[in-house]
């Protein structure tokens, strides 16, 4: 039986490290997880935030998905887009959610992110 979902993989270009831990820790404010030894030769990073894993894998022919992402929950959803402003990252509201409040951002190297909070008394 699926339990959870442990963590969601996104690739990245080699080389991305840098930009990527400058997002995920100081824009979106997660935590870096070490990978373990013998994934970490592999290149890439992991973060953290709560309960939730990101895990940036490093792949060579790298490009983008326009569409897949994953969606992320959080809390105070409007103080956490002017979080992402305030950082230089662009947030694009989308309000075709009944519900909800989304929005998307894009990580340094493309990676399409969404960003949702079920709106009270809109559910």
């Amino acid at each position: 039986m699926l339990a959870a979902v442990d963590h969601v993989q996104l690739a990245a270009p080699p080389g991305s490290e840098d930009a990527l831990r400058a997002y995920y820790v100081d824009v979106l404010g997660m935590t870096e997880i070490p990978k373990p030894v013998v994934l970490a030769a592999r290149g890439g990073c992991w973060f953290r935030a709560g309960e939730v894993q990101l895990h940036l894998g490093v792949e060579s022919d790298f490009r983008p998905a326009k569409k897949a992402h994953p969606g992320l929950r959080v809390t105070g959803i409007e103080a956490y887009a002017a979080r992402l402003v305030a950082r230089g990252a662009a947030v694009i509201w989308d309000d075709s959610l009944p519900g909800h409040r989304r929005f998307y951002s894009e990580d340094p190297v493309g990676n399409r992110l969404e960003f949702l909070e079920p709106a009270l008394g809109r559910q």
